[in-house]
């Protein structure tokens, strides 16, 4: 048996692992690479590997670094099946769809090819299979599956995969994303009993965030500040997952009194969008979050919160004058509404750009938190005198702690291998240093289409 990482390998995005059982190939997942702007080149690279040979594709969930590829990968021959669960069909739709604008947007003004239409992303859409957690699935004659909650985002999976090989069987775990528990409405993620082989995330793998408790108080105190200087508070956002986590606790600081009314703007269609998707399935959330929502309490609305859908409603957010809150994506400030907002409000001493999502090498958010005095924006240059600051509690990866902790549970086997991808290469090697230090066990930090024998 033979697996290849074809992204995700030394950096974070372009997640797309094949399996070759020798009767049968499939991927786990197919994601775009993200960068400094979002059609990257090495999406247009060539595959390494026919798509029409593709069996069947298993997604862990909805983020575009995840399956932002499979339009494409549907345009080049493939035609088997796309497996993941319903609140991930749903949520990729979304995703797709806006990135299909995005992409056609930025092929225009390069006089490029898009990489995928929009007729690509439906016709794949139909290629979709959800599968509920724990129910095991036969996808081929060789190849069974089970899906574990990932606690990453809704509907993220862990990949449990028993695969035939002559008479035995071997267990391969892909940990998809794992979540950073614990987290407001998605459960927090499951254990794995055993393991042959285990592909893990490492994006954390060097770091330890602030404890989950403290993320709330943060983010009231950034709110406060920014309300006692009469500014702009800026919190560039996930569609998914990091717009509900704050939504939520937006709400549960109003509920209680502990912030004042003051004026909050979703700005993201996308984002407005997948709320009404975790309305839907809040079967999926967490017990808590699930009993509120059953009485009727709606996690994700707050006094003083508007959704600006249009791009007037958007411009509309400028005549409101501060202090006031501005939630808009993208998440990297790689594209987004964000970008108009910096252009407002990022040279201006009151205001202040609060980053809680993790923050790819060469996009425009990894400067402004590493620290940069000067951006330029839409061909324009731009002086930083806001305050810049970050939020690690509110990531949605475990860090290393939680990472080697889930890995320990995986005892019965214990993994003769784990591979470490999705990670930047300083935080695959510590992570992969804590695997063999702490655990015992045998690593290897994954190569771009390197073909490993398993």
């Amino acid at each position: 048996m033979k697996v290849s990482f074809h992204g995700a390998a030394g950096e974070v995005t372009g997640s797309c692992t094949l399996l070759d059982t020798g009767k049968t190939k499939f991927l786990i997942d197919c994601g775009l690479f993200q960068g400094s702007y979002f059609a990257h080149e090495e999406n247009y690279e060539d595959w390494a590997f026919a798509p029409a040979d593709i069996d069947f594709v298993v997604l862990t969930h909805a983020h575009a670094d995840h399956c932002g590829r499979l339009p494409r990968l549907y345009a080049d021959g493939f035609r088997g099946k796309v497996y993941c669960t319903r609140a991930t069909r749903d949520l990729a739709e979304l995703i797709l769809l806006d990135s299909a604008k995005l992409i056609k947007e930025e092929a225009q003004k390069k006089g490029e090819v898009p990489l995928f239409t929009e007729n690509d992303v439906y016709d794949v859409l139909a290629l979709f299979w959800p599968l509920d957690y724990h129910k095991k699935t036969k996808l081929a004659a060789d190849v069974e599956l089970s899906l574990y909650d990932a606690g990453h985002i809704l509907g993220s999976a862990i990949a449990e995969l028993s695969i035939r090989q002559g008479l035995k069987k071997k267990k391969i775990i892909f940990s998809g994303d794992l979540g950073n528990a614990p987290a407001p409405i998605v459960r927090d993620p499951e254990f794995i009993k055993g393991a042959d082989f285990v592909v893990m995330e490492s994006t954390y793998g060097g770091r330890i965030h602030e404890p989950g408790e403290l993320r709330e108080q943060l983010l009231k105190k950034a709110i406060l500040e920014s309300i006692g200087r009469g500014g702009v508070l800026m919190i560039p956002l996930f569609a998914l997952e990091r717009t509900q986590e704050v939504l939520y606790e937006l709400n549960h600081l109003s509920e209680t009194r502990q912030i004042p009314r003051v004026p909050i703007f979703l700005d993201s269609p996308l984002a407005i969008d997948a709320v009404n998707v975790y309305k839907k399935y809040f079967d999926y959330f967490d017990e808590q979050s699930r009993e509120r929502m059953k009485s009727g309490d709606d996690l994700f609305k707050l006094p003083g919160l508007t959704l600006t859908r249009t791009v007037e409603q958007s411009k509309g957010i400028n005549k409101v004058p501060p202090p006031k809150v501005v939630l808009a994506g993208s998440g990297m400030i790689n594209g987004g509404r964000m970008i108009h907002h910096l252009k407002l409000y990022i040279d201006n001493p009151k205001n202040h750009l609060l980053i809680i999502s993790f923050q790819a090498e060469g996009t425009l958010g990894r400067l402004l938190r590493d620290g940069t005095k000067t951006i330029s924006l839409e061909g324009q240059k731009y002086r930083v005198k806001a305050k810049v600051s970050a939020i690690g509690a509110y990531s949605s990866h475990a860090d290393q702690p939680k990472l080697l902790h889930w890995l320990k549970r995986i005892s019965r086997p214990k993994p003769q291998l784990v591979f470490i991808s999705h990670g930047e290469e300083k935080s695959s090697l510590m992570l992969a240093a804590g695997v063999r230090e702490k655990l015992g066990l045998n690593t290897q930090v994954v190569e771009k289409n390197k073909i490993y024998e398993i």
